[in-house]
């Protein structure tokens, strides 16, 4: 039941709001895309969102999303078991969070710079395929409907209250594994 006991179903579900997000984040760096190089201005202000987007999204998995899934998944597609999966995710955020760094390290607009975004997004997408095929199928076939959903609401408070963007902290996957099995 949903939380104002209204007799209706619960609605929200975390493999659909990370598919949602997953889709935010192809668009964003799709929009890069449409900008001129030269105005480094909106460049900037799209990166900028992006940013956040990429590391409150990876905080918020591994807040709420990935501790379950170590609970209740067994391994989907092509992954070992769900160990394998979970390690392998946050290798890829770190990826992910070290390709944003190089991002500002460069001036805005510049080959160097566009290199830079380039490699987050290889990175980013790399990551959200290989998520999408094991990770959220797992969860799919292994945890109910109301823990997907209340996943999903401490998943979108979180990153509603980190609108404004987080530290980025990388994490060693064989350490984060073992601390939440």
């Amino acid at each position: 039941m949903d939380a104002g006991n209204t007799g209706t179903p619960t609605s929200m579900d975390i493999t659909e709001l990370i598919l949602f997000q997953h889709h935010e984040q192809r668009r964003t760096f799709a929009l890069l895309d449409e900008i001129p190089r030269d105005d480094t201005a909106a460049l900037s202000a799209i990166w900028g969102r992006l940013e956040i987007l990429l590391e409150v999204h990876a905080e918020a998995e591994e807040k709420f999303f990935y501790p379950r899934l170590l609970t209740v998944g067994h391994g989907a597609s092509d992954a070992d078991s769900v160990s394998e999966e979970i390690e392998d995710a946050i290798k890829d955020h770190n990826e992910i969070r070290d390709a944003v760094r190089k991002v500002a390290g460069h001036e805005t607009g510049t080959d160097d710079w566009w290199q830079a975004v380039t490699e987050a997004r290889v990175s980013n997408s790399d990551h959200m395929a290989e998520e999408e095929r094991q990770d959220l199928a797992d969860f799919r076939r292994h945890a109910d409907l109301q823990t997907r959903h209340d996943i999903a609401v401490q998943f979108i408070a979180y990153e509603n209250q980190h609108a404004k963007g987080i530290k980025p902290v990388d994490k060693d996957p064989e350490d984060y594994v073992a601390e939440h099995s």
